[in-house]
């Protein structure tokens, strides 16, 4: 999940005329011919600026709405039944599933997953532990980070009832209305078992400046292959010039 804000970049699409002529007008054609989806969609509504995360919210908007056939769910318990006698195949569910206990979990089609904790570590810092509460979404402030800083974020889950396939982390954050940044990130696929998972996010640096200073807003997602969401928070955090004490 990044928190850190990008530099928007920002330019303009020259139209022609069509009384200009055919040549003007194979140019236009050939332009348009030319556009993304993203740069169709783009006008009015950002005064034509190119917004670097529009195709990342797109494609992950793409996602949700996609539907997969996927083909008919199993348990744990069919799973290990099924090609059983292909010794590659029941090493490969050994190891994946370990020590699950089936007699628990082996009859439950669809799986579950909590979202426990999140953790923000910083060099030379405390980690900052975050709780999440049941509602999904914190009251208030729910941290902060120093301008300039470097920092990554763990997450910690647990996994119950059957295997979850491509999880992943959604995440997109706004300043002042503003979309600043969008992200996705893909966890894996995990088999249930008592102990919980911990997953880390790539390290980033926070930006820094007084424009980078302020109070943001953000939504963070976790969905699995079928689509099917675990959480959704929505939370706001501060970047300063210094640490909260």
């Amino acid at each position: 999940m990044s928190l850190a804000v990008g530099v928007v970049s920002s330019s303009k699409s020259m139209g022609f005329d069509n009384n200009e002529g055919a040549a003007n007008t194979d140019l236009s054609e050939t332009k348009s011919t030319a556009k993304t989806p993203a740069d169709e969609e783009r006008g009015d509504e950002h005064g034509g600026c190119e917004n670097s995360v529009d195709a990342t919210e797109e494609e992950e908007e793409e996602d949700e709405e996609r539907k997969i056939e996927l083909g008919p769910q199993f348990t744990l318990k069919e799973q290990l039944e099924k090609d059983k006698d292909d010794e590659s195949l029941r090493r490969w569910k050994e190891q994946l599933l370990g020590s699950v206990d089936l007699n628990s979990v082996g009859e439950t089609l669809e799986p579950d997953v909590k979202i426990l904790e999140l953790a923000i570590k910083s060099p030379g810092r405390p980690d900052i532990v975050l709780p999440i509460p049941e509602s999904g979404n914190p009251k208030g402030l729910w941290f902060t980070l120093k301008e300039g800083s470097r920092y990554s974020m763990n997450f910690t889950f647990k996994v119950s009832n059957n295997i979850v396939s491509g999880l992943r982390c959604t995440n997109v954050v706004w300043k002042t209305g503003l979309k600043v940044d969008s992200t996705k990130e893909m966890l894996g696929t995990f088999s249930p078992q008592q102990e919980t998972y911990t997953h880390e996010m790539p390290e980033e640096t926070t930006p820094s400046g007084i424009f980078a200073r302020g109070t943001y807003s953000a939504k963070t997602k976790f969905l699995d292959d079928d689509n099917k969401c675990y959480l959704e928070i929505n939370y706001s955090f501060d970047i300063r010039k210094d640490w909260q004490s």
